[in-house]
Order: structure tokens, then sequence, then C-alpha cells
């Protein structure tokens, strides 16, 4: 049902960018280049909503909204900072200062004139109504696998500003292909539908096809067509990180240091190989051009075991997932991904609904879809990203899955049993000696650099 296209010829390039896969920018650099292009950018008398994202993606936030507001305070009417959460949890006022680089409860000294606000996903006041995609459309992209009207909800905060300014980077992406640029507004700020049917269109795709790919996934389409009944002009700059791209890539294990230990702010410091500037389809594929060079690992031969060292921005297995989908394609079949994170006690505390269904292929869900049809649809995906590849026989009630899970976690083993999900001990972990093992990968800081096999 796949159907990717290629994006149109000259998109990347009507974006402004500085830096590409082979160079690692300077604080100075960055700084200059945002500094150049929002001056010559028509915001003067307008008002912007800075969309940013929450602590689970990698760049150096603090260094970029230094720029943006450098450029912007004293030119614009209104500056407000909304932090794409998705379905997140919402951010503490420690954690957003943390962030964003401010001390806490002292905004204004860094930030004067500025508004900080998470995105409160769980408030129906949050969200204006911009229209609806119709279900024609959404069976086209499905190839007629989904046949449903989509409501077009986002925070109002986008929608009562006259410029969105997306700041965040590009990452290889389970649901998309290739995160950011119109994905900050789907999901990021979007009302439950349009997330829960652009999860599942991802979901029946499959992860291992739809990841990493830098093309127009019907995914992509999907969120384009909401973004285009957005009345503000929309705007990016999209970044790609240098450090864990390279980090992740050297097979290091950092000492074997438990994720938790990283602390919460870790990879805050990471440089840039590249940023982007245009309107937000151009900026995220000039970004997306860097990113599938630098966040793609390939191996040579399938490996039977995957230790994926969760760090600590990742604190739920909601979010440590990516530790999954990040690698399923280089494992073998039959092989295993450990998760290991010691530092994660829960499943999803606002999805309880996974406790419920457990982890599932997709065919699972397709195959029992009266049962199913009722539980939210980002859960479902989420469901089906972390268990990958496999096949359901309705008849006999047997489910095979192509890589076994393992959670080396906090989380009980009883709940890991129930879940669908293996359970080992993360006192047991031994990074260094799982490392000495030729059948293993160790990724230290899994979750942002997606590994493939060479193709031949």
């Amino acid at each position: 049902m796949t159907s990717i296209s290629a994006l149109p010829p000259g998109l990347a390039a009507s974006a402004a960018r500085v830096g590409d896969a082979g160079t690692v920018l300077g604080d100075a650099e960055v700084t200059a280049f945002i500094t150049e292009q929002l001056a010559a950018h028509p915001f003067d008398g307008r008002s912007v909503c800075v969309l940013v994202p929450d602590a689970t993606r990698t760049c150096p936030l603090p260094l970029l909204l230094r720029a943006v507001h450098g450029a912007l305070h004293g030119r614009v009417t209104r500056l407000t900072v909304l932090v794409a959460l998705g379905t997140h949890a919402p951010m503490t006022e420690e954690a957003l200062a943390r962030h964003l680089g401010y001390e806490p409860g002292r905004l204004a000294e860094t930030y004067p004139g500025t508004v900080v606000v998470n995105h409160e996903w769980w408030k129906p006041e949050t969200f204006a109504d911009l229209g609806t995609i119709p279900a024609a459309r959404i069976a086209e992209l499905s190839a007629g696998r989904m046949d449903v009207a989509v409501p077009v909800l986002l925070n109002r905060a986008v929608v009562e500003h006259d410029v969105a300014l997306v700041v965040g980077p590009v990452l290889p992406h389970e649901v998309v292909g290739m995160s950011g640029g119109n994905k900050y507004f789907f999901p990021g700020v979007g009302g439950k539908r349009i997330i829960d049917v652009s999860h599942w269109l991802g979901a029946l795709i499959t992860s291992a096809e739809i990841i990493g790919t830098s093309g127009l996934t019907p995914v992509r389409a999907l969120i384009d067509d909401g973004a285009a009944l957005i009345p503000a002009e929309k705007l990016a700059l999209s970044v790609v990180t240098a450090e864990v791209a390279d980090g992740a890539a050297d097979g290091a294990v950092d000492d074997a240091v438990p994720a938790a230990a990283a602390g919460p702010s870790a990879g805050a410091g990471s440089r840039l190989h590249s940023v982007s500037f245009g309107d937000t389809r151009a900026s995220w594929a000039s970004a997306a051009e860097v990113c599938a060079a630098t966040h793609v690992t390939y191996l040579d031969a399938p490996v039977r075991r995957v230790l994926s060292i969760v760090p600590a921005m990742y604190d739920e297995i909601w979010t440590a997932a990516k530790g999954f989908y990040k690698v399923e394609p280089v494992v073998a079949d039959g092989g295993e991904v450990i998760l290991y994170a010691p530092h994660v006690t829960e499943l999803s505390s606002t999805h309880p609904e996974i406790y419920e269904i457990g982890y599932h292929c997709r065919d699972y869900f397709v195959a029992q879809w009266d049962r199913f049809a009722q539980v939210p649809w980002g859960v479902l995906a989420h469901s089906t990203h972390l268990r990958g590849a496999g096949s359901f026989d309705a008849a006999t009630g047997q489910e095979r899955l192509r890589v076994r899970v393992t959670l080396a976690t906090a989380i009980p083993e009883e709940v890991c049993r129930a879940a669908n999900l293996g359970y080992l001990d993360p006192a047991l972990i031994d990074a260094a000696a799982y490392a000495q093992d030729p059948d293993t990968l160790v990724v230290p800081r899994a979750g942002e650099t997606l590994f493939r096999l060479r193709t031949r």
C-alpha cells in the first residue's frame, strides 16, 4: 500500500542553509546564520509563535532560541514559545528552564517580552477548528484501507499569531519518515483525531518500511494537507545535530554508564551539521537531505542481538521505544532487542490503554478490528511499532513476531510479561561485556540514529 513519491524538484534548494553532512558548525556560525535570515524576513509589527520540541528531542535549543529571540525582540508585537508535546507529558517550570536555557522563574531576564507555554493537548479549549480533511483523501493516502474524515484541530496559539516559526531537529521517524517541518503542527500541537489517523496510517505502512524515508510519504502528505489550512505564515529553522549521530555510529559504549546517569538535559550541548531556513516544507526538505546522510548507519549483515542504551530523556516506554524502532531493520529474524533503561518505571502515564492491549504486530489488530477499533489509534500504532514485523493467524489465534523485545527497566516483570514483552533484570546488564559479543550491537544513546542494512 506504500506510495512514497519524490519531493517537488527544487523544494530543498529553495531554503537557505548553512552547513552540510560533512560540517560541524560552531555556535557563532549558527547564531550568525539565524540572525541574518530572520533579519531579512518581514517580521516587523507581526506576532510570532515559535514552536519547539520537548525534551525527547536532542538539539542545542538554548543556542537556537537565544538567536531567534535576539533577531525578533523589539521587532515583533508578541512572541510566544509553544512546546510541541504531541501527547507527551507537560514540562514543569524547572524542566522548561533547563530545556530552553533560563533560570527557573526568571524567564524575562533571558527572554524579555516572551511567553512560554506547554501544548495543553488534554484541554478541549486549547484547540481551534481549521476544517476537515475529507474521507476520500484519507482513502487515497491509505490505498483504501482507511475511509474517515479528519477534523483538523490545532492549538489556537498558532492561529492567533501572524507567523508560526518551527525551531527544532529533523530525525528519522517511525511514523512520518523524517520528523520536523509541518510535523510540529501535527501531531506536535494538533488535535487527537489527526494524531490518531496519521499514526495508524504509518502503522499500516509499518515502521520498518517508512522510517528514515526523506521522500513524500502518505503520512507526510496528510500532515501537509492539515498544515495548508493554517492561516499563519509557516516558517522553520530545521537543524540536524552532529553529536548524537556521530557518537552513536562509532560503537562506543559511553563507559557503560546507565542511561539515568546522563541526566535529563543530556545532549543539550550538541553541535549541528546544518541549519536550514525557509517555509516549513522547504526547510524540512533541506534538513532531511542532510539527516539522511548523517543519521543513518549502515551494516553489512544483520545482528542477532541489539542492546539499546536508552538515554534519560526518554522516561517511559512510550518514548524509550525509539531504541527499538531505530534498530529493528538490522536485527536478524528470531533476534532480540534489549531496551536498557533502568530509569524507566512506566509503559505510559498518559496513555493507560497500552496496559490493557499490550504490544502486538499490525496484523494482530487488523485481523481483529472489531475488537480494537475503539482503542485510540495512536495507542495501537505505538503498540505495533514496538513489536515490529509479524503475522497473526485469526483461525488459530497465533501471533508470530519476527524479533523478540526485552525490557531491562524498572518496570516489574509481571507488567512486562502481561504486555507481551520480555523481561531482564537491569542489574544484570554489563554493556561492556555485550560489546565484546560479535553477535551483539551495542547502541549508546539509542533513539535518534537509524540503523539499516546496506543493499548490495
